[in-house]
């Protein structure tokens, strides 16, 4: 059972996935260490660095009961030239898992289809599912989302149209719940991401809004969320954005809008100053490192989930 995106996942799956998430959460605060993955293996490839990814996978594995193996580009040979498809058949031989974190869509989904064994998205260019599986836990945590009655949450992303705001609109499309995103014309998410939520949306009731309007979109939300202007790979284009998403930094003048107990989340790494103020991370903050600490047990249970499908 592979992890590539929400669109190959059904939500009760997902509540499966994060009901185990939250049950390891407890287990860990008691330092119960239950081996439910022992003497698995998991690879993870990184094309793309990361800090919550590779920590949350390393230390997940471990706390399982398994091992981790940490591969870049530059450590093995598919950095220098062979072929995708054969690293996928090689690993499938030797290892239980694979996560992968890359740049195109396409190279996670080249890699699952000669892969043997169960592969996970740990980042796309196209999305990122295990950030909000962790974004979820903490909504839940936070009193911002109700499996029973999904229409009461009110999602507000402001931001560059990206992975995250691709993973939010699928979201939202299958779990029923309100989600505005806010980005400025150049920005929009990919029309075809767009297709897709709106047919999930359509099947679950959620309510879908893209506007260039920030304070439509956070007006009366529970939930605001952005992520960084420039992502890994635009740093050329810093200038340039900066200039376009200026009016689109969620600061207090724009959260005033949203409804009173509202919560702010972001991904990580913030760029204080710009997408968001100092001030309002700072005001924010226990909130935004619950849901980076989340990365750990969401992704544990995504884990497990996965090996019941698996390895019965």
């Amino acid at each position: 059972m592979d992890f590539l995106s929400f669109r190959e996942v059904a939500p009760s799956q997902i509540r499966e996935i994060i009901d185990l998430g939250f049950k390891l959460k407890e287990e860990r605060k008691k330092r119960i260490f239950t081996p439910y993955l022992e003497n698995r293996t998991l690879a993870m490839i990184f094309e793309k660095s990361s800090t919550r990814t590779r920590v949350s996978f390393e230390v997940g594995i471990k706390e399982l009961g398994g091992y981790g193996i940490f591969l870049s580009s530059r450590d093995i040979q598919l950095g220098r030239g062979e072929p995708l498809r054969d690293t996928a058949r090689v690993l499938s031989r030797m290892v239980d898992m694979v996560m992968i974190r890359t740049y195109g869509h396409d190279r996670l989904e080249e890699f699952a289809r000669y892969s043997s064994i169960p592969v996970i998205n740990g980042l796309t260019d196209l999305c990122h599912p295990v950030q909000l599986l962790a974004d979820l836990m903490t909504m839940i945590e936070y009193k911002k989302f109700n499996w029973d009655d999904p229409k009461t949450t009110k999602v507000a992303y402001v931001g560059d149209g990206n992975n995250m705001a691709h993973s939010w609109a699928v979201l939202a499309g299958k779990l029923g719940f309100e989600l505005r995103i806010a980005t400025p014309p150049e920005y929009q998410i990919d029309p075809q991401i767009r297709e897709i939520a709106e047919k999930f949306a359509r099947e679950s009731g959620a309510k879908l809004l893209f506007t260039e309007d920030p304070e439509e979109a956070v007006r009366g939300a529970n939930v605001v969320t952005t992520d960084t202007w420039i992502s890994m790979g635009q740093e050329e284009e810093k200038e340039e954005r900066v200039a376009k998403f200026k009016k689109y930094q969620v600061n207090h003048r724009l959260l005033k809008l949203a409804e009173e107990g509202a919560i702010l989340l972001h991904c990580l790494p913030a760029y204080r100053g710009y997408e968001v103020t100092e001030e309002l991370f700072e005001e924010f903050a226990k909130v935004i490192f619950d849901e980076a600490e989340n990365r750990l047990h969401a992704q544990k249970g995504l884990m497990v989930w996965i090996g019941n499908q698996s390895w019965k």
